[in-house]
């Protein structure tokens, strides 16, 4: 206890989230450093945030609370840069809600029954981390090499930095090529685990009769060629992260030998008869979808209930629209043998972007590969994509260079041209304005000429 309530080298102020009056702890216990402000009503949560400044809270979410309460409570949350420690049970956290507020607010979460002990620990993690950060939103964990600014990208990015400071399983899913592996790398980054090793598995790529021995290992002689002792991956994965790719693979006899793992951390290699406990942090993804598995009989309901307590989805390519420009130009970078990097001609631009994309990320890159092969004088042009690509989205209007958008007497072709990036453009009017090779107020006044708002 001593050692635990060691106070840190300044005052930790901490708020605290509880509806009950009695909490079964009380300030005193904290012992000198730590100053404890308390809020019952989430209406002056955000009042006494302001006043008082903590670096760090602990939010109750024990009591059952309304639609309209937990959504005012998210309200609170979106405006304030504190990391979190969230209160709760295991009945609490079947309810999706309030799963969603952990993850994308919580830094970390104890679940009762729980010893003071354990609560001070992690409000100290959680307080660490915000004098780490200089109290700002945990979203600025490392993302590893994941590129993204869009909206679906940073609301992803601030999931993963949620879920990286916990070791609760996290579920990973989003359409092949999205970047799945990446993601689970980022999370182990960003964890405490980044020190031990990431280790990746894609289930679909192993035998079904050979699932078990990868992952558990085998003894000697455990069958026909198995001359020696070798250890699975769960076993290599000691202190560090698995990575379970492509898991709606795993066969129904191997899902229930990982639920197994799961629940009690132990397992046994093929073969032997002594069990042994595991260590490792666990990230499951797939693309297909899951939870119509599960009502297909496909894949069993309790293991998908373990692994998706904390999901994280992907988008897809064409959800991001606005991040082509930043990824090309990232992917172009690499490999670059010259000293002027390779761009993307605005009307290669465009055709990308109208691209259905069904293979994501992947797709992106093999595209970009072929056109640096094809490209003249360091730009890539319509010519040195892939023939077709965006032709139907596009077709129908004829592309317009940036420089005659500037004219001061723009033709009717000009017209259709500018209605056409309008309504595909995903972005802000700054970001098209700039596409486009305008100032923003040009745009503005060209827009309402043509009756876009």
């Amino acid at each position: 206890m001593d050692r635990l309530c060691k106070a840190p080298t300044r005052t930790a102020q901490i708020v605290l989230v509880s509806r009950y009056e009695d909490f079964g702890f009380n300030a005193n216990q904290f012992g000198s450093g730590w100053e404890i402000r308390r809020v019952q009503q989430v209406r002056d949560l955000e009042r006494l945030v302001r006043a008082s400044s903590p670096m760090a809270g602990v939010l109750d979410l024990q009591a059952p609370y309304t639609d309209a309460e937990l959504s005012q409570l998210e309200q609170a949350l979106q405006h304030l840069h504190v990391m979190w420690v969230a209160i709760t049970s295991t009945a609490m956290l079947e309810d999706e809600r309030i799963r969603r507020l952990i993850r994308d607010y919580c830094v970390d979460y104890v679940r009762t029954p729980f010893s003071f002990d354990e609560l001070l620990y992690t409000l100290k993690h959680a307080h660490g981390m915000a004098c780490l950060h200089g109290a700002r939103s945990p979203e600025l964990v490392a993302r590893g090499p994941m590129i993204g600014e869009c909206a679906p990208m940073r609301n992803m990015f601030r999931s993963l930095a949620k879920v990286a400071h916990n070791d609760a399983p996290v579920f990973i899913s989003g359409e092949s090529g999205t970047g799945k592996e990446l993601a689970a790398q980022a999370i182990h980054e960003a964890s405490s685990r980044r020190k031990g090793p990431f280790v990746a598995i894609n289930c679909g790529a192993i035998p079904s009769h050979l699932v078990q021995s990868e992952l558990f290992g085998y003894e000697k002689g455990a069958f026909t060629g198995a001359q020696a002792r070798k250890p699975g991956l769960v076993e290599t994965a000691e202190g560090g992260t698995l990575f379970l790719d492509e898991m709606g693979d795993v066969p129904l006899a191997m899902q229930v030998k990982l639920l197994r793992l799961i629940e009690s951390g132990t397992y046994r290699r093929v073969g032997g008869v002594e069990t042994l406990q595991s260590n490792f942090r666990l990230v499951a993804a797939t693309h297909k979808p899951l939870e119509q598995m599960v009502a297909q009989g496909l894949f069993r309901q309790d293991l998908y209930f373990r692994i998706a307590a904390f999901p994280i989805h992907l988008p897809s390519l064409r959800e991001r629209l606005d991040d082509i420009a930043l990824l090309a130009e990232s992917i172009l970078a690499r490999g670059n043998r010259s000293k002027d990097p390779l761009r993307l001609s605005p009307e290669a631009l465009a055709r990308m972007r109208a691209h259905h994309w069904p293979g994501n990320i992947r797709e992106l890159r093999n595209v970009l590969e072929r056109a640096r092969l094809y490209a003249d004088d360091g730009v890539i042009r319509v010519k040195d994509l892939p023939p077709g690509m965006g032709e139907a989205r596009v077709s129908s209007v004829r592309f317009v260079p940036p420089s005659a958008y500037r004219t001061q007497a723009p033709r009717q072709d000009d017209d259709e041209a500018l209605r056409f990036h309008a309504s595909h453009f995903t972005g802000t009017r700054r970001a098209l304005a700039q596409s486009l090779g305008m100032s923003e107020r040009t745009l503005y006044r060209r827009l309402k000429a043509l009756g876009i708002e």
